[in-house]
């Protein structure tokens, strides 16, 4: 049985404490730290930088799991990897050259991941995925927390899962936006090995970090 991995999203952690809550992610069993980057211009929210990267890396080894929802990304991608991220993951909209930043990505010794959203389709991207380490399929519009799954994700997901597995790429398919206990089974089946969740973390079950990460893992 293939390893489902949680990557909890500080987005919905106390902003006031966020060194104490990764520390507690990390002891309550998260296998990543997914850190949500927006620039108030590709999406409508402002959230953190470079430097509360940098600051945060101190607090945990596990890795910094970086969605750079910003546009032009590819200037910024190396003050990211130099903050300490292991993963940086883009939109294809956000770049001049998707080939070119995904190979920035790799010579600042970085994995890389390419965002999907809603609206986007495979193809943009399917070219790449030889060259990609994660893609991340958003099952919500990017730019808020707290958002309703969009159920069409599964089949985009399926596809996905199909392609790789066609190919032998050797991709993780991530998966983040409204992942809930009623979901998170039908995400995974679908073949999505890694899923982003914030709110449900954070919140269910009187904030009990390790039984909701417990939960979303189960099949």
């Amino acid at each position: 049985m293939k390893k489902i991995k949680i990557s909890p999203s500080i987005l919905s952690a106390d902003f006031s404490q966020l060194g104490k809550e990764i520390n507690n992610l990390e002891k309550g069993g998260a296998d990543l730290i997914h850190v949500d980057v927006m620039d108030g211009h590709f999406v409508p929210n402002l959230t953190i930088g470079p430097p509360v990267i940098k600051a945060l890396r101190k607090y945990t080894k596990l890795p910094f799991d970086v969605h750079l929802m910003i546009k032009p990304v590819h200037k910024y991608i190396k003050d990211f990897a130099n903050a300490g991220s292991d993963i940086i993951t883009i939109h294809p909209e956000a770049t001049n050259n998707l080939k070119e930043s995904i190979f920035h990505i790799k010579e600042l010794n970085k994995k890389v991941g390419v965002s999907l959203n809603p609206d986007t389709k495979i193809n943009v991207i399917e070219s790449h995925l030889s060259n990609i380490d994660l893609v991340l399929v958003m099952s919500v519009f990017p730019g808020f927390g707290g958002q309703k799954f969009i159920p069409e994700t599964i089949n985009k997901i399926k596809d996905l899962k199909e392609i790789k597995d066609r190919n032998n790429f050797s991709f993780d398919i991530e998966v983040d936006g409204g992942i809930n206990f009623s979901n998170s089974k039908d995400v995974i089946s679908a073949g999505a090995n890694i899923l982003v969740s914030g709110t449900t973390i954070f919140k269910e079950n009187n904030g009990d970090i390790q039984k909701n990460i417990e939960a979303l893992k189960s099949v």
